[in-house]
């Protein structure tokens, strides 16, 4: 290879794709030097040896490695279902944690690994999960995405999800900090506001998030939310959030992603180009545009190239690909899992 890993520098933008194949202008935006990857959606999805195919098209775009990402949580937030094992919303394992508490760890746990090994064989670095929200049963956009409405419930049964996803090779990405699920509008939508001070916050939606990082977590997403006591900023774009709480006061030193820049929750910022340079000066690594090929062009068109991720940063997110598809699919520890995973839940 023509470069240095530990040298080189990446692009901090994720961008996603039209369709099932590359089409000419991707091939091009693939090669902008902004560009650090992309993210899947369900649309670019029909089968496993198509996606293994489109994933093998991405990487042979450029030379540069470039991650692949995807959200494959389980539930309504499964882009990847036939062929794939179909995993459960996580509040299914928090309703079962309450009769089974030592069972359901171990369930999650093999869930992780599950989801984790599938997304890894068809040559996606990392699904965007756990979802370490709080189901307050006030937003919908959370609901039954997240394991329960006790923080130490969510704490427990995320943790093991992670681990299940370490094993397999894949890092976990906890997600939306520093919590969604105590607002009732969808930020995909609109600007929630959530008036509680930080104290209120630290006791509350924050304890999945300290747990998680006490346990490593290499990285975490912010919200589209306005905590107008701690900054009059959205999380994503706040400094005061993002570098004086996250990195200072709590001590995180992974990887940040913005959630998508293309969400009605970001346009206190008014361009594009503008949100991205937001949400990077404020302490994103990584930016996310999704939905919105223009806006994807005037990002690259216009953001400074000042703005890179490190070889550092970008190496703690690759994938671990142990297995091909046809190999995971016929290894003894696949079958393991996969026989521990259906005998629970047969009798949760």
């Amino acid at each position: 290879m023509g470069y240095c890993m530990m040298q080189q520098n990446f692009g901090p933008i994720l961008i996603d794709l039209m369709g099932l194949t590359l089409d000419p202008e991707e091939r091009e935006l693939l090669q902008h030097p902004l560009v650090g990857g992309i993210i899947l959606f369900a649309r670019n999805f029909e089968s496993p040896e198509q996606l293994i195919e489109l994933c093998q098209a991405v990487r042979a775009a450029r030379e540069m490695p470039l991650l692949i990402t995807v959200d494959q949580e389980g539930g309504r937030v499964q882009r990847f279902k036939n062929g794939f094992v179909r995993i459960p919303s996580m509040q299914t394992f928090g309703l079962h944690y309450r009769d089974a508490p030592n069972e359901t760890i171990k369930l999650v746990q093999s869930c992780g690994w599950i989801m984790a090994a599938e997304v890894l064989a068809a040559g996606i670095d990392l699904s965007f999960a756990p979802v370490l929200d709080l189901n307050k049963a006030v937003n919908t956009a959370i609901g039954d995405r997240s394991f329960a409405t006790e923080a130490e419930t969510v704490s427990i049964l995320a943790k093991a999800l992670m681990q299940g996803m370490n094993d397999a090779g894949m890092v976990a990405t906890g997600k939306h900090f520093p919590g969604h699920g105590s607002v009732q509008v969808d930020s995909h939508y609109g600007l929630p506001v959530d008036s509680r001070d930080y104290p209120t916050i630290y006791q509350d939606d924050l304890k999945p998030f300290i747990a998680l990082m006490k346990a490593d977590i290499t990285a975490l997403m912010p919200a589209h939310i306005v905590f107008p006591h701690v900054d009059d900023k959205p999380v994503v774009f706040s400094a005061v959030w993002l570098k004086e709480i996250l990195r200072k006061k709590l001590n995180f030193t992974g990887v940040i992603f913005s959630d998508d820049l293309n969400m009605r929750g970001a346009d206190v910022i008014g361009g594009y180009s503008e949100r991205a340079m937001a949400a990077l000066d404020a302490g994103c690594d990584i930016a996310l545009i999704c939905n919105n090929r223009p806006a994807t062009i005037e990002i690259l068109d216009q953001l400074p190239k000042k703005y890179f991720l490190s070889a550092e940063k970008f190496n703690s997110l690759r994938g671990k690909f142990d297995y091909s598809w046809q190999t995971l699919h016929t290894s003894s520890l696949w079958q393991k899992q996969v026989n521990l995973f259906n005998s629970m839940q047969e009798t949760s």
